[in-house]
């Protein structure tokens, strides 16, 4: 039914502003009943970070930036929905025009700037449903005008520990400056070490156990890519998330006007880059923390690529834009049709088996 529903929405809006067609196609969601998920194939169920994952196929962050609608989203058919990014105090992010389709390409540039209702508003819709089934996280990120943002991430960690599954450390946005140079490694340790504290302290106070993910840049070099994975593993980070978008332009765009855009590159155009990443950082993990893989998620081959290479779960965002909510099902479906015919009883047989071939790009 969603997919037809999509089929004849979708003309109208991809004839809106980009931002306006995103608006209204959460405020759609957010007034339908939070049906139940279709049952999902054992053979797709993950464990990860302490949590069992009915499938491995998120939603990623950025679509559901205010936690409007994350049971919605869940009846969809994704195995667990990220909403966020969300700073502790609201922000109305860079001004507008500041998202921008490149449809040729399968791709969006995006500079909102951590557009956020803030985490006071965040924290009361997740408290709203609490008991509820489903598994949601929250990408946290710092304020734009913030004098210490650590201490920022520290406020976002206290205040949204118990209430999500896990929470995604986003120093990685392009769109906030300087925020990406967090994840240099003093600044990373410091940042890593405080938001770990902060959350035991919160799970002791409300008996809960949340976990605390990281996510990185695609832009990494590799060395630096060894100093983040040794920091977040000496941490004792839960798992790390690879990747968020790009500031490069391949050359391999079509949509050449939109290309001088700034802001970060998202679909197909990241896949390579973002999947070389995350084996490379799956290689220098070895198994000790699970990844997520992002970037350039548009079918069953991509995500399956994604989880040969090193990522125990998957998230897409962009492709939807283009295919529909639909695309979950056809991927979780293509998903369990890879794995039997390379004769693996279970997803998670899958997971780095070509992660040497794909770190080599």
């Amino acid at each position: 039914m969603m997919r037809a529903l999509f089929s004849m929405a979708r003309p109208i809006l991809h004839a809106l502003d980009p931002e306006t067609a995103h608006a209204a196609s959460i405020r759609s969601l957010s007034l339908l009943p939070a049906l139940p998920p279709a049952p999902d194939d054992p053979a797709l169920a993950v464990d990860a970070f302490g949590l069992r994952f009915p499938n491995p196929v998120g939603l990623a962050a950025g679509y559901d930036k205010q936690c409007e609608a994350p049971d919605q989203l869940l009846s969809l058919g994704f195995g667990f929905v990220e909403c966020g990014g969300v700073t502790p105090l609201p922000q109305p992010g860079n001004p507008r025009p500041r998202v921008f389709r490149l449809p040729r390409d399968g791709a969006v540039i995006n500079r909102f700037g951590l557009n956020s209702d803030g985490v006071a508003a965040v924290a009361a819709r997740l408290k709203k449903r609490r008991g509820r089934s489903g598994i949601v996280g929250v990408n946290i990120g710092a304020n734009k005008d913030s004098d210490d943002r650590v201490a920022d991430y520290v406020v976002l960690v206290t205040a949204l520990s118990g209430l999500a599954g896990f929470l995604t450390i986003n120093v990685s946005s392009p769109n906030t400056p300087g925020l990406r140079d967090l994840q240099g490694e003093a600044f990373l340790d410091e940042l890593l070490a405080r938001a770990v504290e902060a959350r035991d302290a919160a799970d002791a106070q409300h008996g809960s156990r949340t976990a605390l993910l990281l996510k990185i840049a695609p832009d990494l070099s590799l060395e630096s890519l060894d100093a983040v994975v040794e920091t977040a593993l000496a941490r004792g980070i839960d798992g790390l998330v690879v990747s968020n978008t790009t500031v490069a332009r391949p050359d391999s765009l079509i949509e050449k006007a939109f290309a001088a855009e700034a802001g970060g590159l998202s679909g197909r155009p990241l896949f390579e880059a973002s999947t070389r990443l995350l084996a490379q950082t799956a290689l220098r993990v070895e198994g000790r923390a699970p990844l997520v893989g992002v970037g350039g998620v548009d079918g069953p081959e991509a995500a399956f690529a994604k989880i040969r290479a090193g990522a125990s779960l998957v998230q897409l965002y962009t492709a939807l834009v283009y295919a529909g909510p639909g695309l979950v099902a056809d991927i979780k479906e293509g998903l369990c049709a890879r794995i039997r015919e390379r004769g693996f009883e279970r997803i998670a047989d899958a997971v780095g088996i070509d992660a040497a071939e794909l770190a080599r790009g």
